[in-house]
């Protein structure tokens, strides 16, 4: 799997502002709900607070993958965020984040999604390709630098 088939250039966001966890979470929300217009902004947004009180996803070296299960869809989303100032996110390493992958996945398929999120992680382990990523000053560049590098 592809990490250039989860993500579409409208889900690719370059130099986003956001001060908290839940405005950027709240602006994930509504890209994936304008790629799954059939589930409520809401849905979404609730989804992903539900996993991040389980445990923050911020995994680290500036990186985060907030993640969640939903009824209604078919296929997994990603959407890609690098933000222009790092927030404090609760990350394992106590360091603020600058990288979001969040992953909207199909709930009932545990193997899709552990296939998913480890796709993820194993081309986020890409010191290179993550600093292309927080390199991109553009949307479209930063769409570019995964369809290239994925």
């Amino acid at each position: 799997m592809k990490l250039s088939s989860l993500i579409c250039q409208d889900c690719s966001k370059a130099a986003v502002l956001f001060n908290s966890k839940k405005r950027i979470i709240e602006f994930i929300s509504q890209l994936a709900h304008e790629q799954l217009p059939q589930l409520s902004q809401q849905e979404i947004l609730d989804a992903l607070l539900a996993r991040e009180k389980l445990g923050s996803t911020g995994i680290g070296r500036g990186i985060a993958i907030p993640h969640g299960r939903m009824t209604g869809i078919e296929k997994p989303l990603a959407i890609i965020l690098v933000s222009e100032t790092p927030i404090n996110f609760d990350a394992i390493d106590n360091r603020p984040v600058d990288l979001f992958i969040a992953l909207i996945v199909p709930d009932g398929d545990s193997q899709l999604h552990l296939k998913t999120l480890a796709t993820i992680a194993d081309k986020l382990n890409d010191k290179d390709f993550c600093k292309q990523l927080r390199s991109a000053k553009t949307d479209q560049d930063l769409y570019h630098v995964i369809v290239e590098q994925s």
